[in-house]
């Protein structure tokens, strides 16, 4: 819970740091021994680490414990700042370079001092270059170092400095633009364009965008980021600089910077701060120039476990059964963006890479796991996905994962290695999972091979967690009180609270921060292999309603909204029938 900012004394707080050893506090407060202290020092001398994260790492002392113990000791305020009510203006009074460097954020204004939270109060050198740059008296208070991270890149946005840049490259290519010069130009590392695109990644990067993308409109460039699966507006610019930063994009993905009038791919790497991402580029000829999307994928990103996805405990146990067996096909399906690698990532994690030949073949790699062999497509070679298929199957593997099953070649050679003692996992992109089977059907696959290959087919969806910090009991519209009678029933809507984030600094205004999964699991049993043999559409569907009835994707994000987990709009704004 928060401390009230205001109930510590002000003549404390605005005091510098005294100079105390915090080895010597945590002893004095019993939280470790003379022992552990002097272990934890050896080392200190060894590493040249900070104490406290030393022992933090060790497991001797939380993080947050650590925070209270010194506001105890030094009689200033802790504060939480997933619950501080931040303000963008204040936190921006400290630039952001000195804010990371000495792990401190601006919190309140009172006139005589500055309130800023440091994650190592006790530091002078800290506190007096804060004092000399902010040129204000500093009270202090003291907070956990992890949440400082998320706030910095939350409140240290790119937009103005994006603006600028912009406007600067306007100016540096003029009314008249000559290809030869713009080319000279985008090819230079200090040009105003590379110094552009920079700051766009760095920004999409802070706020954890998953794609970004430049879009020439008629009377202007728009610059927007997918943030949790919602396109935002990065900043609107001059059209005339989107021929500019086409080309810098595809001489840095490789590609024919004279080619216009064709969509084209390619991928780059990134470094940004202590990161590397990979991009994944597409062009788009469009009416006023070309369309650049980029998938942001974070190299070295930790793969995610089964357990850590939101997948319902009942459903996560039949999974892991599916999965130990030795042969079958299990699909994920979802809209682009709905999380269906990383579940097909998450299973590979829980298969023993020891004991079993495990190959990928994908377009792009997105994750990278070792003691795996994976193969990336490329289709101007021809090394298509049926063609790697053919050759995986000579290659004595136990499991195959295939990015995706996009044409009939790569559907029928899945089936054919699933029949024939392979556990093959992919992606198809099908609304749901009743309709999965015959959509295989319809990419011609025989209807033996469906009804005796196909294990279990998971649908899934990513909807948007509600800000805790600006939740607010919301009383449904018509549209969402009908919606709710569809899946819940008359009677038990009647009695259900739900939640809206009203928008607040920790959720830049859009009331939701994060994503949470939603999973529908159906397993194949007699009746609808049987069905699916006879390509018996309406027995198949009643079967599998019959199995899915109170499992659907409806009934898991209703779980969700009744927890106060998710909103009812964001519920209904995925898309799905409540008798899916």
């Amino acid at each position: 819970m928060t401390t009230d900012t205001r109930n510590a004394s002000s003549d404390n707080a605005s005091n510098p740091p005294q100079k105390m050893r915090l080895g010597d506090v945590l002893v004095q407060q019993q939280l470790i021994s003379e022992q552990q202290l002097q272990q934890a020092l050896e080392l200190q001398r060894a590493t040249g680490k900070k104490l406290g994260r030393l022992l933090i790492d060790a497991g001797l002392i939380t993080e947050e414990a650590l925070a209270h113990v010194l506001a105890r000791q030094l009689r200033i305020p802790f504060v939480n700042l997933k619950t501080f009510p931040l303000k963008t203006e204040l936190v921006r009074l400290l630039s952001e370079t000195p804010a990371r460097r000495f792990r401190a954020i601006v919190l309140e204004d009172r006139g005589e001092a500055l309130l800023v939270a440091m994650a190592d109060p006790l530091d002078l050198f800290a506190y007096d270059e804060l004092s000399r740059v902010l040129k204000r008296r500093i009270s202090m208070a003291v907070v956990a170092e992890s949440q400082l991270p998320a706030a910095f890149d939350r409140h240290y946005r790119r937009s103005e400095e994006i603006s600028g840049l912009a406007k600067a490259l306007e100016k540096d290519i003029g009314d008249a633009v000559d290809f030869g010069a713009l080319q000279a130009s985008v090819g230079q590392e200090g040009a105003p364009v590379v110094r552009l695109l920079q700051s766009v990644f760095e920004d999409a990067s802070q706020a954890g965008a998953s794609d970004v993308h430049i879009e020439p409109q008629e009377g202007e460039l728009l610059i927007r980021t997918r943030i949790d699966g919602v396109l935002q507006t990065q900043t609107q610019a001059d059209k005339r600089i989107a021929a500019a930063l086409s080309q810098r994009l595809k001489l840095m993905a490789g590609l024919d910077i004279s080619e216009k009038r064709l969509p084209q791919d390619g991928r780059f790497t990134l470094r940004l701060r202590d990161k590397t991402i990979d991009v994944r580029l597409s062009t788009l000829p469009g009416q006023y120039g070309e369309s650049v999307v980029m998938r942001l994928l974070g190299q070295g990103s930790a793969i995610r476990r089964l357990g850590q996805i939101d997948m319902p405990a009942d459903m996560l146990a039949r999974f892991r059964e599916i999965l130990s067996q030795q042969a079958g096909m299990i699909l994920v399906t979802g809209p682009t963006g709905s999380g269906k690698t990383t579940t097909l990532y998450a299973a590979l994690s829980e298969v023993d890479a020891e004991q079993n030949k495990i190959i990928t073949v994908e377009d792009p790699v997105e994750y990278r796991l070792p003691g795996l062999t994976q193969v990336q497509v490329n289709e101007k070679i021809e090394l298509d996905f049926a063609r790697v298929l053919r050759a995986t199957l000579r290659q004595d593997p136990d499991v195959i994962l295939v990015g995706e099953m996009r044409d009939p070649q790569t559907v029928e050679i899945g089936l054919r290695a699933a029949i024939t003692g392979h556990m093959v996992l992919s992606t198809l992109h099908t609304r749901d999972t009743v309709g999965t089977p015959f959509r295989l059907l319809d990419m011609g696959a025989p209807p033996f091979m469906v009804a005796t290959s196909l294990q279990a087919v998971i649908a899934q969806r990513l909807l948007r967690a509600v800000c805790e910090n600006c939740a607010e009991p919301h009383s449904p519209n018509p549209q969402e009180a009908a919606w709710l009678a569809a899946v819940a029933g008359e009677a038990a809507a009647a009695n259900i609270q739900t939640k809206k984030g009203v928008g607040c600094t920790h959720c830049n205004g859009s009331g939701y921060i994060g994503r949470r999964g939603i999973y529908e699991m159906l397993e194949m049993n007699a009746d609808m292999s049987v069905a699916i043999q006879r390509s018996d559409a309406a027995g198949f569907m009643l079967a599998a309603r019959r199995f899915l009835k109170g499992k659907t994707l409806a009934d898991r994000s209703l779980a969700l909204v009744i927890a106060g987990k998710t909103s009812l709009a964001e519920a209904m704004r995925i898309g799905f029938d409540s008798d899916d």
